[in-house]
Order: C-alpha cells, then sequence, then structure tokens
C-alpha cells in the first residue's frame, strides 16, 4: 500500500514527479486480445497530447516527453 501522496518511503523527493505524470485514454475502439490499442495521452507537466493508433505510437509520444531536458 502506498502511503502519502508520492509514494513510500520518506525521502524529500518525490518518486511520482509531476513532469513524469499521463493521462491515457483508450477508445472504444481498443481490443486488448487483438492487441488493439487506441485513444490519446496528454503529458500532464506541459499539457502536450497526442492521439495515437498503436502502442508504438503511445510510447513514442511518453518517450518524447521524458527525454526532454527538464
Amino acid at each position: 500500500m502506498m502511503s502519502g501522496a508520492h509514494g513510500q518511503g520518506g525521502s524529500d523527493a518525490p518518486s511520482l514527479p509531476v513532469s513524469r505524470a499521463f493521462v491515457v485514454q483508450f477508445s472504444a475502439e481498443t481490443l486488448p486480445s487483438v492487441n488493439r490499442f487506441t485513444g490519446r495521452v496528454e503529458h500532464i507537466e506541459s499539457a502536450r497530447s497526442r492521439r495515437f493508433a498503436t502502442l508504438d505510437e503511445l510510447v513514442a509520444f511518453v518517450t518524447s516527453c521524458l527525454e526532454e531536458p527538464v
């Protein structure tokens, strides 16, 4: 079970920083049983968003946001 707003532990640095937070919304057409994932993803800190039609597109967007200098 997680404790506090930032997960376990007592360090001052959050283990779940907002710079690494995303909202992922899957469309009604998503069918995990056939590996079909479509929807929209938004990076919380920058408000950048993108629609995706494959898991590769979702991962590429998340990767691009995480690789940007802070």
